[in-house]
């Protein structure tokens, strides 16, 4: 059944059949979760909330029409649904936890190397969490998930050059909020 396109998946899943969700769930549950965890901070709310989005969608996949989106459109729509009720729920910026950094066993010759890269992405993480969540998802959308601004677009419901330009501010925001956190510690 894994062979089935989204589209079949889609219809077989709309009329109940289990089976054919659990190809959805399996072909873009480490997406939603990246995307979630990125928003997050934090691996045990970030593995809550997707299992909330799959089970968000199951219950609400009867209703799915194809407006020319990918499935994946509508499901980090719930998932930016989900999150922003999270925060408004905590009411607080997250930070994160450093536990939920693996640091490992140094893989080169210098550790120490390694060490500065792993710091300089915990500060770019908390900084990422001072920016308003529509900048957040862009820059997740972009660099985590990969995707191109034409399908950053379809997801956020704006055009490819909104998304550009989205782009653009966030980038400019995201350096001045490093360097207003970190330029005296630098």
């Amino acid at each position: 059944m894994s062979e089935l396109s989204d589209e079949a998946a889609l219809a077989l899943a709309a009329q109940g059949d289990g089976e054919a969700f659990g190809v959805l769930y399996e072909r873009y549950v480490n997406r939603i979760y990246n995307y979630v965890y990125y928003r997050t901070g934090n691996v045990h709310d970030a593995e809550d909330l997707t299992a909330r989005v799959f089970v968000r969608a199951m219950r609400h996949i009867h209703n799915y029409r194809d407006r020319g989106l990918p499935f994946s459109a509508w499901l980090y729509r719930i998932a930016h649904n989900l999150v922003a009720n999270w925060h408004r729920d905590n009411s607080r910026k997250k930070e994160i936890p450093l536990e939920d950094f693996s640091l490992g066993v140094p893989t080169s010759e210098h550790p120490e190397h390694e060490l500065l890269q792993i710091e300089e992405r915990e500060r770019l993480m908390k900084v990422l969490f001072y920016l308003p969540a529509e900048r957040q998802q862009l820059l997740i959308l972009k660099f985590v998930e990969g995707l191109s601004n034409a399908e950053i677009g379809q997801i956020m419901n704006r055009t490819e050059g909104a998304v550009k330009s989205l782009y653009h501010r966030t980038l400019l925001s995201l350096r001045d909020e490093y360097q207003n956190h970190y330029s005296k510690t630098i």
